[in-house]
């Protein structure tokens, strides 16, 4: 009887070895913060989360700018990948690199830069308070800060799919007699639309969590512009770490609700797509 192989070789050990990772730097501090708020009391969650008015805020906050500049970063995001895939203008690698700076920029910097431009004083600020539009300390202002730190995940994760989109169908519908928007809209954006969703979510996530960026420009006043990730720091300082566990155990399960819906909205979006073929 022959013996099986691999077909990678060492494929067991190497499969080993990264299970070992996920589990010390993924699945046990997880699951070290969905113990810790019940350690003392089993009722704290509730006691501490849903009948705390504050917490409660915070987190709608949050999750609601969250969802919003998410929104805004993907569409943004979608014709900044089209610009720099297909029309290519003059300064493309200039922009290549502004798109990629929030990765590198400090947040703290980010949210001072920001606070300081959308400030009633600010370059944008001003002539944005003439109009009666106040961004900073306001929830205006912490999407400003989402949707920065969070533009260049949609715009990365799109460019690929469509540098690799063949240009047949869309030749195709053109030869039809197809106008450049509906070749956009029934034939780019279908097939577009999973790294688009793909995109929405590692924006959503990464804005969710966001807090160096946004502290500076949100104001932090309690019930109108204080974010959960800020009652988490708050909660630390004080040492009431079960109560900043509950805090982060809830942003977890939403954040893992949220993130399976999209997951699962991305998977159906191919099956979708052929019905209607």
């Amino acid at each position: 009887m022959s013996r099986r192989h691999d077909v990678i070789p060492g494929g067991v050990p190497t499969f080993a070895l990264a299970l070992l990772w996920v589990g010390l730097l993924v699945v046990l501090p997880l699951a070290a913060l969905v113990e810790r708020p019940w350690a003392e009391d089993p009722l704290w969650i509730l006691h501490d989360i849903v009948l705390n008015r504050r917490v409660m805020a915070a987190l709608r906050l949050s999750f609601v700018t969250a969802f919003g500049s998410a929104v805004v970063a993907t569409a943004i995001g979608l014709l900044l990948a089209w610009v720099l895939v297909r029309a290519r203008p003059p300064g493309a690698r200039l922009l290549e690199t502004l798109v990629d700076l929030p990765f590198a920029l400090p947040t703290a910097v980010a949210g001072i830069t920001l606070t300081a431009l959308y400030a009633a004083n600010g370059w944008l600020g001003a002539p944005l308070a003439v109009l009666g539009i106040r961004v900073a300390y306001t929830p205006l202002g912490i999407m400003a800060a989402m949707i920065f730190v969070g533009l260049p995940f949609a715009v990365r994760t799109i460019q690929p799919v469509l540098r690799d989109m063949s240009l047949q169908q869309e030749e195709a519908a053109a030869t039809l007699g197809a106008s450049p928007s509906q070749i956009a809209w029934r034939v780019v954006l279908p097939a577009a639309l999973p790294a688009v969703a793909t995109g929405f979510g590692l924006t959503f996530a990464r804005a969710v969590g966001e807090y160096g960026s946004v502290i500076f420009i949100a104001g932090n006043r309690p019930f109108e512009s204080e974010i959960a990730p800020l009652l988490i720091v708050i909660r630390l300082q004080e040492f009431d770490y079960a109560g900043a566990s509950s805090i982060g155990l809830i942003m977890l399960l939403v954040s893992a609700l949220c993130l399976f819906g999209i997951s699962v909205f991305r998977r159906r979006l191919p099956a979708a797509r052929g019905a209607l073929q």
